[in-house]
């Protein structure tokens, strides 16, 4: 009878939902922290690393929340881009790894993301995006964007919002199809 019960709570998808229930919950925290939008290169410690906690950028927001949860994304963005340098954007002219900033570019997260998570489908239907998912933006003028899902919804009830910093600070905000989707990842940190 007990395994029957595992069973069907792990069939129920309690056991996985609580990891991504926890992310959108440390996402949401990060909404009430004060952090003035700051994009400046900074020196940082590693593992472990981090910015001014009164700065950041929509990726410092991924970041800290994993981060809450004991993963790392300086580290194991870090300790791949090592590995594999060649396969990660060329955009900023370096010729090797920076511990300091590469997991605060969104096209570098992207593409760890799309390494070592699960790569989701992007869609117009709002059904298709749930609570601890990662979302990267286009929002023009080759500005990027990366946000996290959490588990509140649009007042309408149809659109899961997203935590992200666009420019005033870290906010919960309802602005999952107002830009061009790049990118839908969900990542267990494994």
């Amino acid at each position: 009878m007990k395994s029957f019960l595992l069973f069907v709570f792990l069939s129920s998808g309690i056991l996985q939902d609580n990891f991504y229930s926890e992310l959108s919950e440390a996402a949401v925290f990060r909404t009430t922290q004060p952090v003035a939008y700051d994009g400046s290169y900074f020196a940082i410690g590693y593992p472990n690393g981090d910015i001014p906690s009164d700065k950041g950028v929509c990726t410092d927001l991924v970041i800290r929340s994993y981060r809450r949860i004991g993963i790392d994304l300086q580290q194991k963005v870090h300790e791949d881009m090592m590995a594999n340098f060649h396969l990660y954007p060329k955009n900023w002219g370096l010729n090797g790894p920076d511990k300091n900033i590469d997991h605060r570019r969104v096209l570098n997260l992207m593409k760890f993301f799309s390494r070592f998570g699960e790569v989701k489908e992007i869609t117009n239907n709002p059904i298709d995006y749930s609570f601890g998912d990662i979302v990267t933006w286009n929002l023009g003028a080759g500005i990027t964007h990366i946000g996290i899902i959490i588990s509140q919804k649009s007042t309408d009830g149809k659109r899961s919002l997203v935590a992200h910093n666009i420019g005033r600070g870290p906010e919960i905000s309802d602005c999952l199809f107002d830009f061009e989707i790049t990118g839908h990842y969900r990542y267990r940190g494994k």
